[in-house]
């Protein structure tokens, strides 16, 4: 089997394959993931199954500064060195 009978990779499509078996490309997809067409051997598009441009396209939610302080993993030992430490304030005698 030489070159041209081939079938492409299946995530690797030259233009004109995509063109002649665009069926197939988007068959493939939908079941294998994202399908690049390339022109003169680089990448220039990306077929993507709606499923997966959904995904990509979505809204992300901003997160706040304190959104991610709540998401952080919570230390016991680190609350507690924190605690320690807000409780001890040193005495000074200041003179007037």
């Amino acid at each position: 089997m030489d070159d041209r009978t081939r079938p492409p990779k299946p995530e690797n499509w030259p233009l004109q394959d995509a063109k002649n078996r665009f069926s197939e490309v988007v068959r493939r997809a939908r079941s294998e993931g994202p399908q690049t067409v390339t022109v003169h051997g680089r990448r220039a598009a990306v077929v993507l199954s709606a499923e997966d441009y959904d995904a990509l396209a979505a809204p992300k939610p901003k997160r706040t500064l304190v959104d991610h302080l709540l998401a952080a993993p919570f230390d016991p030992e680190f609350a507690e060195l924190i605690d320690d430490r807000s409780s001890y304030a040193p005495e000074r005698e200041i003179e007037f």
